[in-house]
């Protein structure tokens, strides 16, 4: 038979009677469950096979079994009823956002900022939307123990349970007062910030390990004269002219910089940020809509190409 004719003849409650009865695998069972006659179910599966032109069951005496072709035929019935379950549930989530919950997650610092930013403009367009907002060091976690629905962090090393939505690149530079021996230095080598006064974030916060272990990759040992977990704070000493730190373009733009160098690093210190989510986790259309604001946001300010001003390419 043409098969653009049977799938078009196939309805599917034929496939449904015929998963119940692959459930059961016995009619007169199966009929009483669904409620209907078993010379019903009978005649339903067997204008099932002759529109498909093939047996889809092996009657043995009383029992039945599937033949090959009844076993590929389940297997495409199950994706059939899952993208049908699935699109009614994306329609129904359309209809719904006047409603709902959205958990959303963000590394402590410029990414906290991008991110409130983002979700400043998703509750002016969807109000009734509950949001709730976390910022931390160690959003990875929080995502694997599917705590929240997405999380902005950096590239995580070991990806195993999420699924990662690459969003920018961001550099880092050493960011000096204006009136400091290198303010007028477009880059120097990253060996170099052993003999500069550093002021850092502690140890164990999460730019801070990640720097860390590139400067031991490249034989560098570094002790900061001041840490903070306060950003602001940081940056406040080094426009005091007290130290110098290292900040993403990210922050340093945010500033009012008037006071501030940023001098780039050789080799040039990056890290790729991107957006995470558990990898059994279906992203509704609240998600999905944070995605597409945070990534309109992401261009808007630049932040995939934009240099910092006054710093060149040597």
């Amino acid at each position: 038979m043409n098969k653009t004719k049977w799938v078009n003849n196939m309805e599917l409650k034929q496939l449904e009677y015929f998963m119940a009865i692959c459930e059961e695998m016995h009619f007169t069972k199966t009929a009483d469950k669904l409620g209907i006659a078993q010379p019903t179910l009978s005649y339903q599966i067997k204008a099932l096979e002759d529109e498909l032109g093939i047996r889809i069951f092996d009657r043995l005496g009383k029992k039945i079994a599937l033949t090959e072709a009844g076993m590929i035929l389940l297997e495409h019935s199950h994706k059939i009823f899952n993208t049908i379950k699935s699109a009614n549930n994306q329609l129904q989530e359309l209809q719904k956002l006047s409603r709902g919950k959205l958990i959303i997650g963000a590394l402590s610092g410029e990414l906290g900022h991008v991110a409130f930013m983002t979700l400043l403009e998703f509750h002016s367009m969807y109000p009734q939307i509950q949001l709730q907002f976390f910022v931390l060091d160690d959003v990875v976690e929080k995502i694997k123990q599917n705590e929240y629905d997405l999380a902005l962090t950096i590239m995580p090393s070991e990806s195993d349970g999420l699924n990662l939505i690459p969003l920018y690149n961001e550099e880092f530079y050493l960011v000096v007062h204006c009136e400091h021996r290198l303010a007028n230095r477009n880059y120097i080598e990253l060996r170099d910030i052993e003999d500069i006064t550093l002021i850092l974030n502690p140890r164990d916060h999460c730019f801070r390990k990640w720097f860390d272990s590139l400067c031991r990759n490249n034989g560098i040992m570094i002790e900061p004269f001041i840490e903070s977990t306060d950003t602001s704070l940081i940056i406040r000493l080094v426009k005091e002219g007290r130290g110098a730190t290292i900040l993403s373009r990210t922050l340093y733009n945010l500033e009012d910089n008037d006071q501030l160098r940023a001098i780039r690093l050789d080799p040039a210190l990056q890290r790729n940020i991107t957006i995470i989510h558990h990898k059994e986790k279906r992203i509704g259309a609240a998600g999905h809509i944070f995605i597409n604001l945070l990534n309109s946001y992401i261009d808007k300010v630049g932040l995939k190409e934009t240099l910092i001003d006054g710093i060149v390419n040597d």
